[in-house]
Formats: structure tokens, C-alpha cells, sequence
């Protein structure tokens, strides 16, 4: 699940498309022809298809023409089923955010171990489909996937006892989080893409200009750090996940002991 706080530097933007028609798609609460032959796609198939373009290609690359391609089918059929590109949009934005059935997924039914799991699997679902990213999801079409998960998440987190806007903050807080490190992670390995080094041989390339700069003395506390201190065995996500974890259990329990 997203809270739809990644920014306004996207590529594209939920709620594009017409809003009403798009509901009606999420919800199925469009009206369906009693007549006429089978039809031979279905909408899910045809979002399923989307996603694994973005997936594959960018979102760069999305069209009703390359979906249509994907799925072996006319351009024109897929007017059929969806009215264009942006309500296809917001139909692969709730379908990945589909929640997991696995109670397990969202801890031991702590707040604190939910807020966590939540955490980790929205850094996942942004590496999974990197492309969510580039989706401006300020505004977004709340359909049942999206709801489903903010209500599993809202469930356990209740007990907090934290007033209701300050528990939707909460999980914006840990989703905003997220967001931040997963562009940073996609940023590098656009980085290596883009220049062909590696971190290790982009970092390496600096080293002689930088001892030159730690012994010239202009910089005692950065010259005294140890050596592992830019390594890649501290894990940064987790620490700054746990420290944002912290902050709340302390203000879960200033207010506890208040009441």
C-alpha cells in the first residue's frame, strides 16, 4: 500500500483520467452488455499486460497501442474495456498495491510490527515496479486495493491511541520515508546504467583526490571516521526505519502515561 506521497516530479498522474468512469472500473459497477459474442480479453488481463510493460520497459513506454501489442490484440479493442491511458494508469496502480492475505505479512499484530512490515513492503513493491516512482499519487483513485490495505493497516495500528488524522500521518510518515529511499536505490542503479561503473569503481575513482583532501587537515572529523563508515554493510533503510518507529512508540507513550 502507498499513501500516494511521491512527490510532484512524476512522469505521470493518478486521477488523469476521467475520475467517474475510472471508479466504476475499480468498484465494476459499470453497466456490462447482455448480448453480443464473448469477448476475448478481460480487464484484468489487459491491466496484468500493463504492468508488465512498466515493469519490462518503463513507463515511458505504456500506450494502449504497446498494451495492445502485449496482448497479441487491435489498438481499438482495448476501448472496449478502458477508456484510455490514464484510467489504465490508476487500474495498475490498485491492482499493485493489492494487499497480501497473509495476516503474518503485518507482523504479530502489534502496531509497531505493522508500521515495520509496512515499511518493508512498500520498499519492495517499489522495487518490484520502479516505475511507480514516476507516478505523481498526491491525488489518487482510491479503489478497493488501496482501501483493503489502508483498513488492515489502520486495524492494527489503532491502538496507538493516537487521534485518527495523526494515525493516517503516521503511516504517510513511514510511506514518505520509503519513497525517499526507494529513489535513492532506483537513482543508483540508473547511475551505474547510465555511466557503466559500478558503485564500488565510481567511489573508487575518487580516492586519491580525496586522501590528498582528509590529509591536508581541512577536515579533521571526516579524516577520523573509520573505515567502515561509507561501507555497504549498514543497512541505512532499517536504521532510519527503526529511529522513526522509536519516535512513535515514545509518543504512544508520553500520551499513555498523560492519560
Amino acid at each position: 500500500m502507498t499513501s500516494g506521497s511521491n512527490g510532484t516530479g512524476g512522469t505521470e498522474t493518478s486521477g488523469s483520467g476521467d475520475i467517474a468512469r475510472t471508479l466504476e472500473l475499480l468498484w465494476d459497477t459499470g453497466r456490462r452488455p447482455s448480448r453480443g459474442p464473448k469477448p476475448t480479453l478481460t480487464l484484468e488481463r489487459i491491466v496484468e499486460a500493463a504492468i508488465q510493460v512498466a515493469d519490462t520497459e518503463g513507463l515511458a513506454a505504456l500506450s494502449m497501442r504497446r498494451v495492445a501489442a502485449e496482448l497479441g490484440t487491435g489498438t481499438m479493442s482495448l476501448y472496449r474495456y478502458v477508456p484510455g491511458k490514464g484510467e489504465l494508469l490508476d487500474l495498475m496502480l490498485d491492482r499493485v498495491q493489492r494487499p497480501s492475505q497473509n495476516p503474518a505479512d503485518l507482523g504479530d499484530g502489534g502496531w509497531r510490527a505493522a508500521l515495520e512490515a509496512l515499511g518493508r513492503a512498500t520498499l519492495a513493491l517499489y522495487r518490484r515496479h520502479p516505475w511507480l516512482l514516476q507516478v505523481n499519487q498526491t491525488r489518487p483513485i482510491l479503489g478497493p486495493s488501496a482501501l483493503d490495505g489502508m483498513e488492515k493497516v489502520l486495524t492494527l495500528i489503532r491502538p496507538m491511541g493516537l487521534s485518527d488524522p495523526e494515525l493516517v500521518s503516521a503511516i504517510i510518515m513511514v510511506d514518505g520515508y520509503v519513497v525517499g529511499a526507494a529513489r535513492t536505490q532506483l537513482y543508483e542503479q540508473e547511475a551505474e546504467r547510465r555511466t557503466g561503473l559500478t558503485d564500488a569503481e565510481f567511489w573508487q575513482a575518487q580516492v586519491p583526490a580525496l586522501e590528498k583532501a582528509m590529509a591536508s587537515g581541512r577536515y579533521p572529523v571526516m579524516a577520523s571516521l573509520s573505515e567502515d563508515t561509507f561501507g555497504p554493510d549498514f543497512d541505512h533503510f532499517e536504521f532510519g526505519l527503526q529511529r522513526i518507529l522509536d519516535g512513535l512508540e515514545m509518543l504512544v507513550e508520553n500520551r499513555g502515561n498523560a492519560r
